[in-house]
């Protein structure tokens, strides 16, 4: 058990190394650094480590690695019969890297029952830096031409890390979410990480893993940090994956 204080990263410092993620705080729950940049170097390295930034526009920027992780196995995905039905009627038009930022926009927006919001400026930046070199993406859903869900992730090697998603809709962000995972289990993606819990992902068939074992899987999927992963466009509306069940 650690609860001593989380470690210093000096942005100056040319090198985007972390501490061993088992040296995170038990108390808050998993926070491991504070400074350091959002440079795409070191965010590929913190993604490719188990780490990820989250932080309040008034704080200096905070580095996180949960235990348990919160992660989707592509071939887990849950859909119930009333998704699936919004599914087949077809409500919403579904495409991805078409409007990245207007994505990212809405996930800031804020949420019932909080105030303020944890993507700041600085972090919209950063994320679009990212997406214009490859590595972050999104998916969304439209109906007519107005955007009304969607998320965006980075995608390293076989994982693809899930930051955030909104919905305008009933339904919106899961049918983004499914048209996603379909796609990359086409693609042979082997993990997507969702970060921390919540109910809404369990009902799409989410689970936890020990840190441990989240890192495992990371070693088994990531190629070395700073390779983009292989997206293209063209998401598949029909296929139906082993674990996409009816209840």
């Amino acid at each position: 058990m650690r609860g001593l204080a989380p470690f210093w990263i000096d942005p100056r410092h040319p090198d985007c190394l972390f501490p061993p993620v088992s040296l995170a705080l038990d108390e808050p729950d998993g926070l491991l650094a504070i400074g350091g940049d959002l440079s795409p170097r070191r965010l590929l390295s913190a993604y490719r480590h188990g780490i990820f930034p989250w932080y309040n526009e008034n704080q200096p920027i905070l580095w996180w690695s949960p235990n348990p992780r919160t992660v989707l196995f592509p071939d887990q995905l849950h859909v119930s019969r009333s998704l699936r039905k919004t599914l087949r009627r077809g409500a919403f038009r579904v495409t991805a890297d078409q409007a990245f930022t207007a994505v990212v926009e809405a996930c800031s927006g804020p949420r019932r029952g909080e105030q303020g919001t944890w993507i700041t400026p600085e972090m919209k930046r950063a994320y679009a830096r990212m997406f214009e070199l490859g590595h972050a993406h999104s998916v969304e859903c439209w109906e007519g031409e107005s955007l009304v869900g969607g998320l965006y992730g980075i995608g390293i090697g076989g994982v693809f890390f899930g930051e955030s998603m909104f919905s305008r809709r009933t339904d919106a962000s899961k049918v983004a979410f499914v048209h996603l995972v379909r796609q990359l289990q086409a693609w042979g993606y082997g993990l997507i990480d969702c970060q921390v819990y919540s109910a809404h992902l369990a009902s799409l068939g989410a689970t936890t893993l020990s840190r441990e074992d989240f890192i495992a899987q990371l070693d088994r999927w990531c190629p070395t940090p700073g390779q983009a992963a292989p997206w293209r466009l063209g998401l598949p509306a029909e296929a139906r994956p082993a674990g996409d069940d009816e209840a």
